[in-house]
């Protein structure tokens, strides 16, 4: 079944999640015409390849035509011509854009898939998806609503003011007039009763109006104070969970919306005021109102004018290199990157020459870190107008490149004791904004980087990443690592389930995650509150190890991700299973059974056990040696458990594993993904790489490897056997080996 089709069966509640993720970027009606086509194409490594995505994008847009010229339909057949035409407005100069995008969304929709059939949403999943967020911006959106329509009511009553006043200065310019020929006679008494009348009048209407005006001053005051602010510092936050492989980002073109509506409201305000104050030139009197009130009020609406603005500059999009664009906030010496901000407030008197400058490590306190940077490139770029956002001024920087500064001395002056991806860095923008005679000083800053020279340190510098968006919301928290927050083991796990849903397309169940429990805290892992540290994490070494807890997992992360990635997706890989649960599930299966779990003492292996029964009715275990990344290069996985064969006693080579943990046959488990073929090059003989391990019969516990290739044949047979098969010579340790 596709994953599209998968999707469509679920409840309404993941349906309304997977509708976040289709906007104008992608909308909904392409993803649900190409299924199948979108699903076969290998969208992540687009993002990095700009030719690739440029062909991929033309067949792309070549799918959609087809589609299109096949639709019966004529309201369908326009709307599909309108996406098809607003595709290359955006992406034809930028492919890898959407490839990008296509792949996010392929990522997200497999996310939400595996949360169905995995452990329930953790404690920070759900606050960021539960229904009193949805409330809230329901609230918001009526609120905002509400002082549009005060904002515009108010622009009519200073315009019916602007009418009496005419008419009073009329009137009184008409009975002073006449006042000169004849001050004594009735009339003019009357029309002076009626000019007060008419002034009394006025001078309500202007009091009325300041009052609406401060009225709905304080209301937008405060929505701003209790909404608006908690809602950006919300965004704010779960852009550092999406950081860190949580649920995808979504909420920016809604908090662009509040910020545009409600700086309208204030400019509107201010203009209405600036009306009011032309008003009194002409027309004025004792007492009057606007003259006492009118500067208290500018000042509060500029001051909520310059912190609106300045709170509106944001990164959208955090420092990352494209060659990792899941893992964001890493930076490597000399290796570019990209980013983007963004400025919500969305204003047609916007100066759109707004310069915007990048600056690493603005103000950084002496001695705080031992490595000091610079940008390399060019770190000055022009914001401009982004169709496909509303029309809402960002720039995204491509191609940022740091150089580390040399010292003269020959020394880096002051080493700390932190390490080299514990040290953060930040990456600042500054720009200035001027609108309607105001001048705002924007500045805005990354979320804290670490900075390596070498690919070996990403796995350290993504523990960093992780365990800093994890326990704080800081922006700015460069010395966190002086002495890192613990983190509860419910809290960890939840993250640490994000990591095989971003990087292996599926999370961890609740069987797995207390299995890495018990691997890291051992029996307080049954208690979800244990505060597990920094150093026990990532740099303490598993007792017996050389190497700790989070280098271990991320090995078997990367494992997954480039040789075992449909073995995992299709769940047939048990994973985090300890040797002596091992046994346990499998003594009193059927001869042949087996299960795969990752190797406990090497990095990045995967190993198989399996059952047998002798007559007598013993039971034995047999583990293989532990397959690394090298010698899965080789042969893909699924054909080494096919083809895998043991010999014994020199009897001829079998193949041990017949039934896939609980009682699945092999070939019904494997054979989809059974994928290389004997070659069929003439005249050449075909050859088969096999895997063969040897089964040594001595009664014996301790572990025993075969030291030699060679199989235990006589030579005649070797040299027969030799001539068809290719041999992988794979140690067998029997019973305890990893």
């Amino acid at each position: 079944m596709s994953q599209w089709k998968q999707i469509q069966q679920l409840e309404m509640r993941l349906l309304e999640q997977v509708d976040y993720l289709y906007d104008d970027n992608f909308p909904m009606d392409i993803r649900q015409g190409l299924a199948g086509w979108i699903e076969s194409q290998d969208w992540d490594s687009a993002v990095n390849d700009e030719p690739m995505a440029s062909v991929m994008f033309t067949n792309l847009q070549t799918q959609l035509e087809k589609v299109r010229m096949q639709e019966q339909n004529f309201l369908q057949r326009h709307n599909m011509k309108i996406i098809q035409q607003q595709l290359q407005r955006k992406y034809t100069t930028n492919p890898t854009a959407v490839a990008r995008v296509i792949s996010t969304c392929l990522r997200e929709e497999r996310r939400i898939l595996s949360s169905t059939c995995t452990q329930e949403q953790g404690a920070l999943e759900q606050s960021l998806q539960n229904s009193v967020a949805f409330e809230r911006q329901k609230n918001m959106d009526n609120r905002v609503g509400i002082i549009r329509n005060s904002v515009q009511l108010m622009d009519q009553a200073v315009k019916n003011i602007e009418d009496m006043q005419d008419d009073f200065d009329f009137f009184y310019k008409t009975l002073q007039s006449r006042e000169s020929t004849d001050r004594t006679s009735d009339m003019i008494k009357q029309g002076i009763t009626r000019l007060q009348e008419m002034l009394n009048r006025l001078d309500f209407k202007r009091k009325e109006i300041l009052s609406k005006m401060d009225v709905v001053i304080k209301e937008i005051d405060d929505l701003m104070t209790s909404q608006l602010r908690p809602e950006l510092q919300d965004w704010k936050r779960r852009q550092q969970i999406a950081a860190i492989g949580g649920p995808m980002l979504t909420g920016l073109e809604q908090l662009q919306s509040w910020f545009t509506l409600t700086a309208q409201s204030l400019f509107q305000i201010k203009r209405q005021l600036d009306k009011l104050g032309e008003l009194v030139v002409k027309v004025t009197y004792e007492s009057d109102p606007i003259p006492l009130q009118k500067p208290q009020m500018e000042e509060r609406v500029k001051y909520l004018i310059y912190h609106l603005i300045k709170s509106s500059f944001v990164v959208e999009k955090q420092p990352c290199m494209p060659t990792h664009p899941q893992k964001p906030l890493i930076i490597k010496t000399g290796v570019q990157f990209t980013t983007k901000v963004r400025l919500l407030v969305k204003l047609p008197e916007v100066d759109y020459q707004l310069k915007v400058k990048t600056t690493f490590d603005k103000d950084l306190p002496p001695g705080r870190v031992s490595r000091q940077f610079f940008i390399l490139t060019n770190n000055t770029k022009v914001m401009d107008i982004e169709d496909y956002s509303n029309g809402c001024l960002s720039v995204e920087f491509r191609h940022l490149q740091l150089k580390e500064k040399k010292y003269t001395n020959g020394t880096k002056g002051n080493e700390g004791l932190l390490s080299v991806t514990e040290e953060l860095h930040s990456l600042s923008f500054e720009a200035c904004f001027t609108v309607q005679g105001l001048t705002i000083d924007l500045e805005t800053c990354s979320l804290p980087l670490v900075v390596i020279s070498n690919v070996s340190q990403l796995p350290g510098g993504w523990a960093s990443v992780m365990w800093y968006n994890l326990l704080t919301d800081e922006p700015r928290n460069l010395g966190f690592f002086g002495n890192p927050p613990r983190a509860s083991w419910s809290q960890l796990s939840e993250v640490l389930s994000w990591q095989f849903s971003t990087f292996a397309g599926r999370g961890l169940n609740k069987e797995q995650l207390d299995m890495l429990g018990e691997k890291l805290l051992g029996q307080l892992a049954s208690c979800g509150d244990y505060q597990v540290s920094w150093s026990k994490f990532a740099k303490e070494n598993i007792p017996g190890k050389p190497f700790s807890f989070w280098m271990w997992l991320d090995s078997i992360l990367e494992l997954i991700k480039k040789h075992l990635l449909p073995v995992w997706n299709e769940n047939y890989i048990m994973g985090f299973v300890s040797k002596e649960m091992e046994r346990a599930l499998l003594k009193d299966r059927q001869p042949g059974t087996f299960l795969l779990r990752f190797s406990e003492s090497h990095l990045g292996g995967i190993t198989f056990t399996w059952v047998e029964h002798s007559d007598s009715g013993d039971v034995k275990f047999n583990s293989v040696e532990p397959y690394t990344k090298n010698r899965l290069s080789a042969l893909p996985f699924a054909d080494i458990i096919r083809d895998y064969k043991v010999i014994s006693n020199g009897g001829v080579p079998e193949n041990p594993l017949k039934f896939l943990y609980p009682d699945i046959p092999k070939d019904e488990a494997f054979g989809r993904l059974y994928n290389s073929q004997p070659s069929k090059v003439h005249p050449y003989i075909p050859s088969t790489l096999i895997p063969i391990s040897e089964l040594r019969s001595e009664a014996s516990t301790t572990p025993r490897s075969c030291p030699s290739p060679e199989p235990p044949m006589t030579p005649g047979e070797f040299d027969m056997l030799s001539e068809h098969l290719c041999f992988d010579i794979d140690t067998m340790n029997s019973p305890y080996s990893e």
